[in-house]
């Protein structure tokens, strides 16, 4: 498969190139050339397959020039081997909604069905080119552990990990500070997320820096995230198809790239009725989808930290798509973000978002009521993302089946879950001998120089 910068579709890429480098030298994000699709004919062949066996199927179209059916077969088989669930992820159906699990991974979170791929894509990648690559990553408390878990002691390859310190949850961090290999650095940044992800992409549009520490990057905007992500939706609509009503996709997310799977999904020819962004009050997705304004606030912490984002980078790739594949217009978008803090969206391009996408958000409060409703009704404990994936809803008029991506286990956040329902929600026990281990990260202001300094030394 071929792909292009969303800055530059003249330049053409190969999925290796995309995969390493993460972020495009223009700026801009990898996206494929041409998006494979489906006809109902050949969903209809996919409907029965295991959940590994589909991810084959849907991972293989977008990276066949570097791997064959065989290897993928390989590389899916190992990352879903420790997974706590057969089929990778937990169908739970409570009346008119129905919960998608997607933290039964060794983290606890979405991220691991994804960073266990390219785990073993970068073993295997690095093995058969004698490299050594850098990763650099920000996370808001889940990326980092994912891709902490899936990398560490792998050969030829170091992983510096930026959160922003006092921000993410105690579990959250102790999944990543905990980690004893020597390839894992975990640095606590003096800032909030988007600080963190401001000083990985100015790494990464450093060519001099860049090429010198062979750095390399499994944020959600690396493709490889996005096709991994894409298999859940195909796998959770074929199991609860019912052809006499629509089926719409209620995703938690901050970044935007766990909906931009489904969007991606949905232009496969998977046929989703409606993706709802469901947003905490760090509601710039919500306002741009409602006004066709994207403007950055100010970064508020909240009880579900992974959505603490006003800079979703995965909406990039969305400017494109939504302006019929028009690199310039995407790259005068973002020129004008970057100079007034803000772009605007027309009607034309409105009506496209519209016909795909709708929005609400959670408050704190209407989040803690909706933890506590689902476990008085149902008598199970979800955390405060999927509480709002479920909270959106009620505020929605939405036909057809809803489908809830649940992305954390609650444990990761039993502060807030106890004073919801007055219940600890009880951590996996592979996961529990954690809490009392030491940990081991380094404190750093938010000085991009004295960042790349620290990385360069040890790289």
């Amino acid at each position: 498969m071929e792909y292009i910068s969303t800055r530059n579709s003249q330049k053409i890429f190969s999925f290796k190139d995309v995969f390493l480098n993460g972020l495009a030298s223009d700026g801009g994000l990898y996206i494929p050339k041409k998006i494979p699709f489906y006809s109902l004919k050949e969903l209809e062949s996919l409907k029965e397959l295991s959940y590994e066996q589909l991810a084959v199927k849907i991972i293989l179209n977008f990276c066949s020039d570097e791997f064959n059916e065989t290897e993928i077969k390989d590389l899916v088989n190992k990352s879903y081997k420790e997974f706590r669930v057969k089929n990778v992820v937990n169908i739970k159906k409570l009346e008119n909604i129905i919960l998608l699990e997607l933290f039964h991974g060794p983290t606890l979170a979405f991220k691991d069905i994804a960073m266990q791929v390219i785990g073993n894509m970068y073993e295997k990648i690095l093995s058969d080119n004698n490299k050594v690559i850098n990763i650099v990553v920000a996370t808001s408390g889940d990326t980092g552990a994912a891709a902490i878990s899936a990398l560490k002691g792998r050969k030829n390859i170091n992983i510096f990990v930026l959160h922003p310190h006092n921000k993410i949850s105690k579990i959250q961090r102790k999944l990543m500070t905990t980690i004893k290999e020597n390839n894992v650095y975990n640095l606590a940044i003096e800032g909030n997320f988007d600080d963190c992800q401001k000083l990985v992409k100015s790494m990464f549009i450093d060519q001099s820096f860049n090429n010198e520490i062979n750095m390399s990057g499994v944020n959600s905007i690396n493709w490889a995230r996005i096709i991994a992500q894409i298999v859940y939706y195909f796998f959770s609509y074929f199991k609860i198809n019912n052809s006499s009503q629509k089926i719409n996709f209620s995703v938690p997310t901050g970044n935007f790239g766990d909906v931009f799977a489904g969007y991606i999904a949905k232009k496969m020819g998977l046929p989703i009725n409606k993706l709802i962004v469901a947003t905490n009050k760090n509601d710039i997705l919500k306002r741009v989808i409602s006004t066709g304004i994207y403007k950055p606030k100010e970064v508020l912490q909240t009880i579900s930290p992974s959505m603490d984002i006003q800079i979703a980078s995965n909406f990039e790739r969305l400017i494109f798509y939504i302006h019929s594949n028009d690199d310039q217009i995407t790259l005068k978008k973002m020129e004008e973000l970057k100079k007034n803090n803000e772009f605007k969206l027309n009607g034309e391009q409105m009506s496209i978002l519209r016909d795909d996408f709708i929005s609400e958000s959670l408050s704190e409060d209407e989040t803690k009521d909706v933890i506590k409703k689902i476990n008085k009704n149902y008598n199970i404990l979800v955390d405060p993302h999927t509480a709002i994936g479920i909270g959106v809803l009620d505020k929605l008029s939405n036909d057809g089946i809803n489908i809830i991506l649940s992305t954390a286990h609650p444990s990761k956040f039993p502060e807030v879950v106890k004073e919801a329902t007055g219940k600890h929600p009880e951590l996996p026990p592979k996961i529990k001998k954690i809490i009392e281990e030491e940990e081991k990260f380094d404190i750093l202001p938010n000085d991009l120089n004295l960042i790349k300094k620290f990385i360069k030394e040890r790289a």
